[in-house]
């Protein structure tokens, strides 16, 4: 029976092949980790050695990936990430108390982010680390304990929360809805529209909802809120925004609803997160925190 140790080199040799692998060169990966060269040669050698697999092609002065070095490479390269980001982890929060979230950009920064110094405020003993998501991820494969989502009730190996539902507006700057003088639904598609890449089928939506013709529409691709919301105040045409995120431009006049005709979403925002998380406590102080503060949306 081959021993499971054999399965587990030592950090230093991972980390040799690693910066060798990634760099294509054992002189680089040495200045990297300040080793001699010979030393990261003899690290390489004896990870090939237990592994008893060849990981380089050693051609005169130079090094190259075996195909299977390749593979092994990518995934001792998130192997360590992992590690490394577990440690600074414990670093920042010797209690355990981290919690790593996924959230959508511009409800990240609009909406959430002002009202995270009162959960920090409750809770010190959390630290909260935020990375931006767009779309589903596996959860299997990122160190994120949960994450704010737009869209349907259902992803693949997680517990859903309802946070929020939302109503869009179409939304353009004053000068342009001076220009186009919109009366009448049909009256947007004169102007140019804009279209979010995550939502390629808002305009058909909102047109059909209020009996306008949806065939063939057509305009400029933005890939966020913030981005169209910027492009819509500069005059550049008419976005379908949620109004509770853009309610700082509309209060100050720098957007205008071009029709005061608001649709509901079919989609809603959720907090998700793996069944294995459920029980994590820093995940289940803000669960509890977020459904108080969306209670009132839903």
């Amino acid at each position: 029976m081959l021993s499971p140790r054999r399965f587990l080199p030592s950090l230093s040799l991972l980390s040799a092949f690693e910066a060798t692998a990634r760099l294509g060169s054992i002189t680089a990966a040495a200045r990297e980790l300040n080793l001699t060269q010979s030393a990261v040669s003899r690290q390489i050698a004896a990870l090939e050695a237990q592994l008893e697999v060849n990981l380089f092609h050693r051609e005169r002065q130079t090094v190259r990936l075996t195909s299977g070095g390749e593979a092994y490479a990518r995934e001792i390269r998130e192997a360590l990430k992992t590690i490394r980001t577990a440690s600074l982890n414990l670093r920042a929060n010797p209690m355990g108390g981290t919690l790593n979230l996924a959230i959508l950009p511009t409800f990240g920064a609009r909406w959430l982010a002002p009202r995270l110094p009162t959960f920090l405020a409750q809770h010190p003993g959390i630290t909260l680390n935020l990375k931006t998501r767009i779309n589903t991820f596996d959860f299997r494969l990122e160190t994120i304990d949960a994450a704010i989502h737009f869209g349907h009730s259902h992803w693949p190996g997680t517990d859903m929360a309802l946070l929020r539902t939302e109503e869009v507006v179409p939304a353009c700057s004053p000068q342009l809805k001076a220009r186009y003088d919109f009366r009448e639904p049909g009256d947007l598609r004169q102007a140019p529209l804009l279209h979010l890449t995550s939502r390629p089928d808002a305009w058909e939506r909102w047109l059909n909802a209020y009996g306008a013709g949806a065939e063939s529409v057509q305009g400029m691709l933005l890939d966020q809120f913030a981005t169209a919301a910027q492009v819509a105040r500069s005059g550049l045409g008419v976005a379908l925004l949620p109004i509770f995120l853009i309610e700082e431009e509309l209060s100050s006049g720098q957007l205008v609803r071009a029709l005061d005709l608001p649709l509901k979403s079919e989609e809603a925002y959720y907090l998700a997160w793996p069944h294995e998380r459920a029980q994590h406590p820093p995940l289940n102080a803000f669960r509890q925190w977020l459904l108080n503060e969306t209670a009132q949306f839903r």
